[in-house]
């Protein structure tokens, strides 16, 4: 019998990642309130009046439920970004998705008005009626054949073939469209991934504003006007020209319809991106106020250091990007100073506040069997000292150990977190005896088995003080172990693609984006399916890209973590997911693929005074939950009764 996943009110019930929802009835909205931001346009008849904006039905938010208040439309909500590309933030803070976490972390339909589950299998797409892209076209299952038919695979648009998690033990759905409101995937094998998948912070967008994107497809656009596109536009060919316009998650294009809550304005300037409220968005409160509430964000473009600064000079109406630990005595300041704002402090998701990644896939070949030796993995771990740094950059308030599960995790081991994390120069020097590495030159430092002194470079994305900061303290024990640490800090973008091709030798990044994971999650990120996973690069663009590009994983417990990953798929209790989960961990602990410091500690949050809806405490997270993105920025407002 299948799961019927299907809303129009706020509620679904459901276990974590994937179980039962059951659906609650649809809450009664009023007649809808028109914007008064775009009352003119509907005056003159450049719009329609907002009742015929909104979906036939749309996702009505019951805010009181929620323990929230109801808004009011209006005002500008400010925030920061260091980088010109981070206006992709903006897809992250609105969260409009196909599926989306609710505030208990649970799958809930938020695009789609339902969906139907046989099997894990085959899932039945429900669309809403009436519902339109931003620029008032109807969204209908059209779009979703778009991507997949004439972007997915098509060999010029996609020269390896669909995505990798569109396929189940090699295999790809089969896809139906049997009316304009209905899309059905049907897998052969059961596929536990796909739902989580479409709630993540970087969603896969699997549809596409097809009435936008043929004008730029050689099967549907004029053959000279395409030719003509691409000169003016100064690319090579028709698919460069389409995969350049075609960034729904980049944001770049403001041309390209979206269905988030904002959308990109003509008031952008080069330092300053305005995104403004969507007319057809789909969610509305009980009272029949269209969400968003607030009509625009301006994010504003500034160095990464000088975050902290203008929060504290009360630039920013919402702020946590850009902000360490070690910001909030400057930014309480601001707040006692009289900045208008106050600071949370929420608990923080990601599995260590920060962790070491030797490259298993680098390109040097002597330093590459170094570093896949885990006696090398366990000698660095455990020449660190965490309290130190726990100390010195978090108060003491962070958790020192390893890269596992936080404690609020039912997978969670304290034997996994403290496995390779005691201070201990002495056995950590033993380790790197015992592999051979005994020749030192006169200043101490370790020879390299060709002779070369052993100087580890770790690059950084040159983006957190606090990273920096602890590297500096690690260099100083590292060197106790005759090792000379070099720290690289580079642009974000150029870190990511030296690891990727094997040219960094290690690095340093968060940790993994769920620490809090349950059995139902997938434990595809602890196995080498991802590139992005910096500590096997090469392994993870093997796996995604199907054999196609990448290297296939050479050593036993990588595959044995693929094995587990593949295992989980076809687990049929929650007791076998366990047993998986925990095999893994333990393998993870066991191997230090990545050498976590510092765990839960608390993120600064700058909020306006006058911001309203904002959770005085809750969880910041990557995955799941997109940071902002399941506390509903849309639903937040401004309001100067101090009463609310």
């Amino acid at each position: 019998m299948p799961r019927i996943i299907s809303t129009f009110g706020l509620h679904s019930i459901a276990m974590l990642l994937g179980c039962l929802l059951i659906p609650l009835p649809l809450a009664t909205a009023s007649v809808p309130v028109e914007s008064e931001l775009l009352s003119a346009k509907v005056a003159s008849g450049d719009l329609p009046p907002v009742a015929e904006r909104i979906p036939d039905q749309p996702l009505v938010v019951d805010l009181i439920a929620k323990g929230r208040q109801h808004g009011v439309q209006g005002g500008t909500l400010r925030t920061m970004v260091s980088r010109s590309k981070d206006i992709r933030q903006m897809v992250v803070l609105g969260y409009s998705r196909l599926m989306i976490y609710d505030d208990s972390y649970s799958l809930t339909p938020d695009i789609l008005a339902g969906i139907d589950v046989e099997e894990d299998r085959i899932f039945t797409l429900r669309l809403r009626p009436g519902h339109r892209w931003s620029d008032g076209h109807p969204f209908t299952s059209a779009d979703f054949r778009y991507w997949w038919i004439d972007v997915a695979n098509d060999p010029d648009l996609s020269p390896s073939g669909p995505p990798q998690f569109m396929r189940v033990d090699g295999l790809l759905p089969t896809v139906t469209y049997p009316d304009a409101l209905t899309v059905v995937y049907e897998w052969t094998q059961p596929n536990p991934y796909f739902l989580p998948l479409l709630a993540q912070a970087r969603p896969p967008f699997i549809f596409r504003p097809r009435h936008y994107l043929e004008q730029f497809h050689k099967t549907y656009a004029d053959r000279d006007e395409l030719i003509k596109k691409v000169l003016d536009k100064r690319v090579r060919s028709w698919n460069s020209l389409h995969n350049k316009l075609d960034n729904m998650y980049k944001f770049n294009n403001p041309d390209l319809p979206t269905l988030q809550p904002w959308m990109a304005s003509g008031e952008s300037s080069k330092n300053r991106q305005v995104f403004v409220r969507n007319p057809y968005y789909h969610r509305v409160d009980t009272n029949g106020t269209q969400l968003p509430y607030i009509d625009k964000v301006e994010m504003s473009i500034v160095g990464g250091g000088l975050i902290a600064a203008k929060s504290n000079a009360g630039e920013a109406d919402l702020q946590a990007r850009g902000l360490d630990f070690n910001d909030v005595s400057i930014l309480k300041k601001g707040e006692i100073d009289g900045g208008n704002y106050r600071v949370l402090l929420w608990s923080n998701g990601s599995a260590s506040q920060m962790a070491v990644y030797p490259n298993l896939n680098f390109a040097d070949p002597v330093w590459r069997a170094v570093l896949r030796d885990v006696r090398f993995r366990r000698a660095l771990s455990m020449g660190i000292d965490r309290r130190m740094i726990n100390r010195a950059l978090y108060f003491g308030l962070g958790v020192e150990g390893g890269m596992s599960c936080l404690s609020a995790s039912p997978l969670y081991s304290e034997k996994n977190q403290q496995a390779w994390s005691q201070f201990d120069i002495d056995h950590a020097n033993r380790l790197l005896d015992e592999m051979g590495l005994v020749e030192r030159q006169g200043d101490g430092v370790r020879l390299l088995p060709d002779g070369r002194p052993m100087r580890l470079v770790i690059e950084t994305a040159g983006e957190r003080q606090e990273v920096e900061n602890a590297l500096q303290i690690t260099a100083d024990t590292w060197r106790d172990l005759g090792i000379e640490m070099i720290m690289r800090p580079l642009d974000r973008d150029i870190l990511r693609m030296h690891v990727n091709s094997g040219v960094s030798m290690a690095s340093v990044w968060f940790g993994w984006d769920n620490g809090i994971p349950t059995a139902d999650t997938s434990p595809e990120y602890l196995a080498p399916t991802q590139q992005e996973f910096f500590a096997w690069p090469m392994w993870g663009q093997h796996y995604q890209t199907g054999g196609k590009a990448g290297e296939a994983p050479d050593l036993e417990e990588a595959r044995e973590l693929l094995r587990y990953a593949e295992h989980w798929v076809e687990a049929e209790t929650e007791d076998e997911r366990t047993q998986i989960w925990r095999r893994m961990l333990d393998i993870h602990a066991d191997q230090v693929y990545g050498i976590g410091i510092v765990a839960e500690t608390p993120q600064p949050i700058v909020v306006s005074n006058r911001l309203r809806n904002v959770p005085e405490e809750a969880l910041w997270a990557w995955q799941p939950g997109a940071h902002f993105g399941v506390h509903r920025p849309d639903e937040f407002f401004f309001s100067d009764d101090e009463t609310q």
